[in-house]
Parts: C-alpha cells; sequence; structure tokens
C-alpha cells in the first residue's frame, strides 16, 4: 500500500509540473501590495498531496507568495499546526491578521478564501 500511495504521489506532482496554471499578470504597485497581504499567510501541506496540490494551484493562478510549510517532514511545522490548529490535517491555511491567528483547513474552503481576499 505504501508503495502505490508513493507512486500515485508522484504521478500527481509530475502532472502538476507539466500541465502548470498561468500566473495572474497584475500592475507591478499591484503585486507589491498582494506580496505584502500574503506575508500574513502561511499553508500547511503535504509535497504530493492532491487537496495541497490543488490549492498550490489555485495560489499560482493568483500569483500568490504564500510561505509553504511541510507538515510532512518537518517536525516543528507539525508539531505547530497540532497545538495552534488544533489537529494535524492538511492543506490547512494560517491567517493572521493583526494578533488574531486563523486555521482554516479544507482546500475548497482555502480556494474560495484567496479567491474573494485577492479578486
Amino acid at each position: 500500500m505504501k508503495l502505490v500511495r508513493w507512486l500515485l504521489g508522484r504521478l500527481i506532482l509530475l502532472f502538476d509540473f507539466l500541465f502548470q496554471p498561468k500566473a495572474r499578470k497584475r500592475a507591478p504597485h499591484e503585486q507589491e501590495m498582494v506580496d505584502q497581504q500574503t506575508k500574513q499567510l502561511a499553508l500547511y501541506q503535504f509535497k504530493a498531496c492532491p487537496f495541497c496540490v490543488k490549492v498550490r494551484r489555485a495560489m499560482k493562478r493568483q500569483n500568490l507568495t504564500i510561505e509553504l510549510r511541510d507538515a510532512k517532514n518537518v517536525a516543528t511545522h507539525r508539531d505547530s499546526l497540532l497545538q495552534q490548529g488544533g489537529k494535524v490535517k492538511v492543506p490547512c491555511l494560517r491567517i493572521q491578521d493583526n494578533q488574531e491567528v486563523t486555521w482554516l483547513y479544507e482546500s475548497n474552503d482555502i480556494i474560495a478564501y484567496l479567491n474573494k481576499r485577492f479578486d
């Protein structure tokens, strides 16, 4: 079973690489404002998770530079996801707004949030 999951993960990454979406074009000053806003965001993810790939593709389409945190291979990211977010489930978007931190799970919810905020 482990081998099947590994192979499927590699296939997902291959197709993601081959069929990357085009990034949205913005005016330089507008892109700079978006980049400033995305500094408050972090995506906890597994590299080959199909739902994480879905979110990363949406980020690419929107031309968003959001920090990616590997919750599978980096123990500190996994621990903060569990302790602060409440569960080790990916994808999870960490949203810091002033002093308030929100943890958003579910790929469709994350994509809807990004589309609403950056469209």
